[in-house]
């Protein structure tokens, strides 16, 4: 299986970076191909909603000329699309909703003259992020929306995997946060093998 990380964090040592190493350790132990893929330092403009896009129902047809169009293409080889990013004001951070509101357009062929297929239809989709409140109350917002769009865009939600920062006076990098992720990891593995061979 092939598990396509978009990594979002502006720090490429910091929370989300943390408990993304387990977790991708753990999904290549289990014989998993990983790319990790940063979205800071990359060229992602925004949405325009010119919708050429939508001229062609059989290919990405963004008309931006930047770092996402290779980006897609490795989504589109990919079996699992998981998202990690930290929460910055109950959601994720620029670059991940920047590419996000692109990859909806890019990869769903439902706005134009000829109503088209979505391409990425039933590839899994996961959440790896952190958060300063708890997560009922730092992450809830971003899964919510995640879950609409995945619905939306054909994606099939695989769940979340939130670890708390309590703060500064307090560890972030516990040994429970990290086994978490693993946990996540294996889930996930399990959850993605078993559909694949699904009839």
């Amino acid at each position: 299986m092939k598990y396509c990380i978009l990594f979002a964090s502006p720090r490429p040592n910091g929370n989300t970076a943390t408990v993304l190493r387990p977790f991708a350790e753990q999904l290549e132990a289990c014989g998993n191909e990983v790319e990790i893929i940063s979205l800071y330092g990359k060229r992602i403009e925004p949405c325009h909603a010119c919708r050429a896009c939508q001229k062609d129902i059989t290919r990405t047809g963004c008309v931006w000329n930047d770092d996402l169009q290779p980006i897609a293409q490795k989504i589109l080889q990919s079996d699992c699309i998981v998202t990690a990013t930290p929460i910055y004001g109950w959601y994720c951070t620029a670059p991940m909703k920047a590419a996000l509101d692109r990859l909806i357009y890019m990869m769903c062929k439902f706005y134009g003259e000829t109503r088209g297929p979505a391409l990425w239809e039933g590839k899994a989709f996961a959440i790896l992020t952190t958060c300063g409140y708890p997560p009922e109350k730092g992450a809830d917002v971003y899964e919510m929306g995640m879950k609409r769009y995945c619905k939306h865009c054909h994606l099939r939600y695989a769940g979340m995997y939130a670890a708390h920062d309590p703060g500064y006076a307090h560890p972030f990098a516990t040994e429970a946060k990290l086994q978490g992720a693993r946990d996540f990891a294996l889930r996930l593995h399990k959850l993605c093998s078993a559909q694949a061979v699904a009839p």
